[in-house]
């Protein structure tokens, strides 16, 4: 509906802009004529002739619409600040009003016979401009991100600041035009959607430079963010389903009453989380309201990409098969660590005064190991020995086993056959955990597989909404049902990835939420501009932002190391000395051009 009011909007507006070139001394009928009208009008005001092109970029031709309506209304002698501001809001209308309005002159924008609103000229142009300017650039070429969370740690690292190339796979068309300048899905401080959804468009992909390939690290919409939890954003609603599914199942047992059926406990969840005034169980708060998310506003995610469309994937005692063959581990991947020490080592668990978290109480010995605070406990205690579980590279993990009084140092492996809870596809069938996983091929775009009742769950999201649009599949007896007719397999029909974090025990990834539709890839990081720890992490170096200015990067809060850096599948790669020879020298050039000038007009006067 919001689609056919906006049609209707844009026709408005060229039967106005018609009236206009009439009055113009232009032939009527070029004013409907998508974009050459546009081109038409902008050799009228006598502004670029590209800027017909912008009206090609969704989103960012609706601001462009008020640009030209502003013009307009100048162009035709009407530059009250009233006229102004309906011009720049409601340029559609705007066009059909100025059309009827007999006392509409063209008299172009460089023979005004009122003075311009000087507000309107001297600020709202310019930064109208700006906003637009830095619309297409973020929407379509670079966009700059924060990495939240430490599922890439050591790759990229809480606290890196980056530029998302959006062309390494091909810009998205955005879906949702209506949309903040700036603001991806919430606006600040004021806690609201940034978006609105009156307007609709189908995806659409421009060429990019290449395609996902394995071991790609990729910035994509998170899939299991399609419905939203307002009071607990970070956790899938669906997961925090299950939880809770698993809460009421457990209160059943410890009662000692007959238990349900996975699947019912799962309904009990589902309509209780859908109630925003009923008290969270995993928090303890409201639930809130629940919110839907279209594709191009779901949060983004930088995972790296274990297996690509196509591909067989497994994950055996925490190691990495595609294809039946071993994949290669990152450098800096990470995993929990049981470390088996004669003394406390690493100090007892106390509570941080700031931040009211427990932490071990040697924090200097983790902050020089670069051990997040937040990813070490003990894990055990007897009476001459005490294990600490410390999320660490392999690296790492050889230099803490030399430390005095360190007995071992064992990598933790969940055991194959034991069922976690939180772990694709979330099914009693499948046993499956983040250490041993699969085997689970990847769909492909014109792949074929067997579907059944037995690994249906392997793919019903995608079969009911990922790739055809929205469908209703159903197990009825031995039978699946893809929109009432029976099926025994199924012909994909776009490409999928599985993404992992190298933080492999601390990353809520593909083994958590399943594969990543194509449609959903945004692109790949390429550039560190800027790196801080975060205090959470890192108390003792992240603690100072004054302070850090004079100590370098393993003691202080940035990470020097980092700045201005190429990344290149999580390996940086430092441009600091081209990067600072490039400014100095684009500053030199305009010197002695600016220098040049004076002398010249100096000569001629």
């Amino acid at each position: 509906m919001g689609n056919l009011i906006f049609l209707v909007f844009v026709l408005a507006s060229f039967f106005g802009l018609s009236k206009l070139f009439a009055k113009a001394g232009i032939a009527s009928w070029k004013a409907y004529v998508p974009i050459y009208n546009f081109y038409e009008l902008s050799i009228l005001l006598k502004k670029p002739w590209w800027w017909c092109l912008i009206m090609i970029v969704p989103g960012v031709n609706i601001l462009m619409y008020g640009v030209y309506g502003l013009n307009v209304a100048r162009a035709f002698n009407k530059p009250s600040n009233n006229d102004l501001w309906f011009a720049s809001i409601l340029p559609y209308f705007f066009f059909v009003k100025l059309g009827f309005d007999d006392t509409a002159k063209f008299v172009g924008l460089d023979k005004f016979k009122i003075e311009p609103s000087k507000t309107i000229k001297n600020w709202v142009d310019p930064i109208i401009f700006a906003v637009i300017a830095a619309s297409i650039i973020r929407g379509y070429f670079i966009e700059a991100f924060t990495i939240p969370t430490s599922s890439l740690e050591k790759s990229l690292m809480v606290g890196d600041f980056l530029f998302v190339n959006k062309f390494a796979y091909g810009p998205k068309i955005p879906q949702t035009p209506l949309s903040f300048p700036f603001a991806h899905h919430t606006m600040p401080v004021i806690n609201t959607k940034s978006y609105l959804e009156w307007i609709k468009l189908p995806y659409f992909r421009l060429p990019g430079f290449g395609k996902v390939e394995n071991n790609d690290i990729v910035v994509f919409n998170y899939p299991d963010g399609d419905s939203v939890l307002i009071n607990m954003q970070d956790l899938s609603y669906y997961n925090a389903v299950r939880i809770v599914a698993y809460k009421m199942e457990m209160a059943d047992r410890e009662r000692g009453l007959q238990t349900l059926s996975p699947n019912a406990y799962k309904q009990q969840a589902w309509e209780y989380m859908q109630n925003p005034n009923n008290t969270n169980p995993i928090n303890n708060g409201k639930v809130g309201p629940l919110v839907g998310r279209p594709v191009d506003k779901r949060e983004h995610y930088v995972k790296r990409c274990i297996a690509i469309a196509g591909d067989k994937l497994e994950i055996k005692d925490g190691e990495v098969y595609i294809n039946e063959k071993l994949a290669h581990t990152p450098d800096n991947a990470q995993h929990y660590y049981y470390v088996k020490s004669t003394n406390r080592l690493f100090g007892d668990e106390v509570i941080n005064k700031k931040n009211k978290r427990l932490v071990l109480s040697n924090l200097e010995l983790l902050d020089k190991f670069d051990i997040y605070a937040t990813e070490a406990e003990i894990a055990a205690v007897s009476k001459d020995t005490v294990v600490y579980k410390l999320n660490m590279p392999k690296k790492v993990a050889d230099e803490v086993a030399k430390l005095e009084g360190v007995v071992s140092v064992t990598r933790k492996v969940d055991p194959k056959g034991e069922r976690e809870l939180t772990v694709f596809p979330h099914n009693t069938a499948y046993a499956w955990n983040n250490d041993n996983f699969g085997p689970l091929v990847i769909p492909k775009a014109g792949l074929t597989l067997p579907i059944d009742t037995h690994n249906l769950c392997l793919y019903e999201k995608i079969l009911n909404t990922y790739d055809d649009g929205i469908h209703e599949v159903l197990v009825s007896g031995n039978q699946v049902l893809y929109d009432g007719k029976p099926i025994t397999s199924y012909t994909f029909k776009q490409d999928y990835y599985f993404m992992m974090g190298d933080n492999r025990h601390n990353s809520a990834d593909s083994r958590s939420w399943g594969m990543v539709p194509f449609d959903h890839i945004v692109g790949s990081p390429f550039f560190i501009w800027l790196s801080v720890k975060y205090e959470d992490n890192n108390p003792v170096s992240g603690e100072s932002f004054i302070k850090s200015f004079t100590k370098n990067s393993k003691e202080g809060k940035y990470r020097w190391d980092r700045f201005l850096c190429y990344v290149d599948d999580g390996n940086l790669h430092s441009i600091k000395i081209p990067f600072l020879v490039s400014v100095f020298g684009i500053w030199a050039v305009t010197r002695w051009l600016r220098l040049r000038k004076e002398k010249k007009e100096k000569a001629k006067s």
